[in-house]
């Protein structure tokens, strides 16, 4: 049993939790994840680890309800409360941790945040901080009050750069456009990284590339089993065969296949779907039987 510490709303549909796991947080870095468990029969959701404190024990998790477990994570656990199982940490770290000094000392890097992937963005950012080495971050957003974690990182990074998509906040656009902005006004780089939504990922790929920019995704959107057996995050990464949980998350943005991989991640929707129905809708929910004429 995992002991809940925190549980809030950071904004909007996000959701922080900090949880006591003190053998994932002492050797955990940061790209990793890890698997949750609300019960002994609910599904097992991979989450990102956005922070861990090895003295503290513990190790934070910032997720947006999308389907029936993660929304049971917000209806029904609270401070006080346990998680059944916290497995981790999963996946290969960040590359950037198992670079020299000199070669990190080399880098000109950009972060690229969209959204909820500003959670797994964080921990890089901090420990690059942690060795000396700084970074500039994109936090984008679909308005201001969407925006997540701004005041921790700017503790850790150089510059951090506010986008909205509505222009609320910041500036106003996509992640991309902030990018090339910043480029014409003489910002240089040579590493990004880039997470959020696949789209997003895509894009910001196909923008780096106009700048010869290395750039690196993290595919954490595709991932369900999160140990290779289930093979739904599956992906094409150059000429390659990959799957995101155990040879990733992490992937070179350039070789990767965004459309296949979109299109797997579409695969679980209608089922999902239903079964988020019927959560919300209990005995009422027919399921297609022609009941209520929802089918038609």
């Amino acid at each position: 049993m995992f002991k809940i510490l925190e549980a809030r709303n950071l904004a909007g549909n996000i959701y922080e939790m900090v949880v006591e796991a003190p053998r994932v947080a002492k050797r955990a870095l940061p790209g990793q994840f890890l698997i949750t468990k609300m019960d002994e029969v609910s599904e097992r959701i991979p989450l990102t680890i956005c922070d861990s404190d090895p003295v503290k024990g513990t190790i934070d998790i910032v997720f947006q309800p999308v389907g029936v477990s993660t929304h049971k994570y917000v209806d029904c656990l609270k401070a006080g409360d346990y998680f059944e199982d916290v497995v981790g940490p999963l996946g290969q770290p960040s590359e950037l941790t198992k670079m020299s000094m000199d070669e990190l000392k080399s880098l000109k890097i950009i972060f690229i945040a969209g959204g909820v992937g500003t959670a797994p963005v964080y921990p890089q950012a901090k420990w690059l901080h942690e060795h000396g080495i700084g970074c500039d971050v994109i936090i984008g957003a679909k308005t201001k009050d969407l925006v997540i974690l701004e005041e921790k990182m700017k503790k850790v990074a150089d510059n951090v750069f506010v986008t909205t998509d509505d222009g609320s906040y910041g500036r106003s656009g996509m992640v991309t456009k902030c990018l090339e902005d910043l480029i014409a006004e003489g910002h240089e780089y040579n590493y990004c990284v880039a997470i959020g939504p696949m789209i997003m990922m895509k894009f910001t790929c196909l923008t780096t590339a106009k700048y010869n920019i290395k750039t690196i995704v993290s595919m954490n959107p595709i991932m369900v089993d999160g140990t290779g057996m289930c093979g739904a995050c599956r992906l094409t990464v150059g000429d390659e065969v990959k799957f995101a949980c155990v040879d990733g998350p992490e992937f070179d943005g350039h070789k990767v296949d965004f459309n296949k991989a979109m299109q797997r991640a579409t695969l679980y929707k209608t089922e999902e779907g239903e079964a988020m129905l019927r959560y919300q809708e209990g005995a009422t929910h027919h399921g297609g039987c022609g009941n209520c004429g929802g089918d038609k």
